[in-house]
């Protein structure tokens, strides 16, 4: 693994959370609409995350020279953006503009709460990318100093 792909994959992980936080956002931002664009109420949004060349099906020694022997194919990536097949919330309110015959109208399957708690998991991931990408960086500079 070359010197500056640790750069890469650092950068990698910022930018997958940095697009998590953002679902996560817009989740949280569209928790109360019970009608989108096509007249359906708004779906939970999900990232799904996976490693850039996955060395799954590798033998522990293969994948490990692999690694050893290649600066490509490493970090995080953005696989797909899922929606959350999970049910929709009914309430009952047969004065709602979205109320059907028997007077129940659909929440989106937002809860809050888990977006909260997803959001400070991604925020958290951030912050370890960005501690490790200051670690190499620093480290840089101190092999800089070391040649001059």
């Amino acid at each position: 693994m070359g010197f500056m792909s640790s750069f890469n994959i650092s950068g990698s992980g910022m930018t997958a959370q940095r697009l998590r936080m953002d679902i996560i956002a817009e989740n949280i931002a569209n928790a109360k609409v019970t009608r989108t664009e096509d007249g359906t109420p708004y779906r939970r949004k999900v990232v799904v995350l996976s490693s850039i060349g996955d060395r799954s099906g590798l033998s522990f020694k293969s994948a490990f020279q692999s690694a050893a022997n290649s600066a490509a194919g490493e970090g995080v990536q953005v696989e797909q953006i899922l929606e959350d097949p999970s049910e929709l919330v009914p309430v009952y309110d047969p004065t709602h503009p979205d109320a059907n015959a028997d007077g129940y109208y659909y929440l989106p399957n937002v809860d809050t709460s888990q977006e909260m708690i997803d959001m400070m998991a991604a925020t958290r991931a951030y912050e370890a990318n960005v501690t490790a990408f200051n670690a190499i960086k620093s480290m840089a500079m101190k092999a800089l100093e070391i040649g001059t």
